[in-house]
């Protein structure tokens, strides 16, 4: 399974690219207004309740257009913050001040708010469930928003195709179940293999075969608990399918060992935060 890495480079890089995106072609026009010399003092505050992510990409900002910027963290990533909560203090010369501040909250609120919608899910499955994230992520972030995953306290599924074999209903329709499954198991050279199911009838087609997990989807909180119930003392278990904060207690409650939740990276709602002057 691939890790997260979220080096120097990759940081720096990543907002480098952010930086060009904003400022190509003449730059920030309109801060270029306020004199060259002025400098201030910004507190970057939490509008609401929330877990903060981020704050090396914010720093990362400030610090590629003006590395004189002073940029203190008075909270860390992962942290569990309140409406009006200092996140930091940073200070320096206005104008640049000015032409990283959207940048650097883009990588917040984002972050941030991953890390506030997963922690939530978290918190409504317990402790003997955990919550995972998908490959449903913003093309080119992925790895930024399984970062996001983990400060909520949720568990990273797969990065990419190339980790585990899942094996899924499309794959099912274009072939035989069984057949796959024994495919992957021959060359699965360490890889996990998941198998997902969508009916009872499936899981007993495939009982018996040596693989690491199934992956109920999409089944009906009955169902859930009778194919856990036939699985578990042989599988991981999974459950995944349109789960959302009203469902997932339910859906843990199955006894189920994992839920996959696409909409914590693909449709979290970015946190509201401030550069108070």
């Amino acid at each position: 399974m691939s890790k997260i890495k979220l080096s120097k480079d990759f940081i720096r890089n990543t907002v480098k690219r952010a930086l060009n995106e904003d400022l190509y072609p003449s730059g920030d026009i309109t801060s270029s207004l306020v004199k060259n010399n002025k400098v201030i003092k910004v507190k970057l505050l939490s509008n609401q309740n929330a877990v903060i992510g981020g704050l090396l990409f914010a720093k990362q900002a400030f610090d590629l257009v003006d590395n004189k910027i002073k940029f203190s963290i008075k909270k860390k990533d992962g942290s569990v913050v309140k409406k009006g909560s200092l996140i930091a203090t940073i200070e320096g010369n206005a104008k640049n001040i000015l032409i990283a501040e959207r940048v650097a909250l883009n990588f917040l609120s984002h972050i941030s708010g991953i890390a506030t919608k997963t922690n939530q899910f978290v918190k409504l499955a317990g402790k003997k469930c955990k919550i995972c994230c998908t490959r449903k992520t913003i093309p080119n972030i992925r790895v930024i928003q399984k970062y996001a995953v983990k400060l909520g306290g949720g568990t990273n599924h797969r990065f990419n195709l190339s980790d585990e074999f899942l094996i899924k209903d499309n794959h099912i329709a274009s072939s035989n179940i069984k057949d796959l499954v024994s495919l992957a198991i021959n060359n699965k050279k360490g890889r996990k293999i998941t198998v997902e199911v969508d009916n009872l009838k499936q899981l007993k087609t495939i009982m018996g075969l040596k693989f690491n997990t199934v992956l109920f989807d999409n089944m009906n909180v009955k169902n859930l608990r009778i194919g856990v119930k036939i699985a578990k003392k042989y599988y991981e278990t999974e459950a995944s399918g349109n789960i959302n904060l009203k469902t997932v207690k339910r859906i843990a409650k199955t006894g189920v060992d994992r839920i996959s939740v696409g909409s914590i990276t693909h449709s979290s709602t970015a946190i509201d935060l401030k550069l108070e002057i």
